[in-house]
């Protein structure tokens, strides 16, 4: 089984949305032969809570405006360190940077295949590594 037409339009406007807040690092996998619950994960990240959150608000309103798709469950919003958006057919993490790299989702889906996603999402693979770089010789000039 592969991830229905309605998932994948559902994924790619979540990825645009992600890509137009400027989250880093987004990634969508076909997870429908292994799971029956849902047919396609999409993993953001973003450096700090209050962009986590501005990421998930603008995907929530941009699904329900052009999509007519509204979350069954919306998780992790008091911390906004990791929020989960369920859409039923596909399920959105916005994680903070530090969350996406100590739950490490990538590896545990690496096995399924990975969705194409619009080219403004693509564009922000390595971004989360690159804002740690940055950040980390900022701080050192700060010492």
């Amino acid at each position: 089984m592969t991830a229905t037409d309605r998932s994948i339009e559902l994924i790619n406007a979540a990825a645009q949305a992600a890509a137009d807040r400027l989250a880093h690092d987004i990634i969508a996998y076909d997870v429908s032969d292994v799971l029956s619950i849902t047919d396609a994960f999409l993993l953001a990240s973003a450096p700090n809570d209050r962009q986590v959150k501005s990421i998930v608000d603008e995907i929530e309103e941009r699904l329900s405006k052009e999509l007519g798709a509204k979350p069954v469950r919306r998780e992790g919003d008091r911390d906004a360190r990791w929020i989960l958006l369920d859409y039923v057919d596909i399920v959105v993490h916005v994680q903070h940077s530090e969350e996406r790299v100590f739950y490490a989702l990538e590896r545990l889906w690496k096995d399924c295949p990975e969705l194409p996603l619009p080219e403004d999402a693509v564009k922000t693979r390595g971004k989360g590594a690159e804002h740690a770089e940055v950040n980390g010789s900022m701080e050192g000039e700060l010492s």
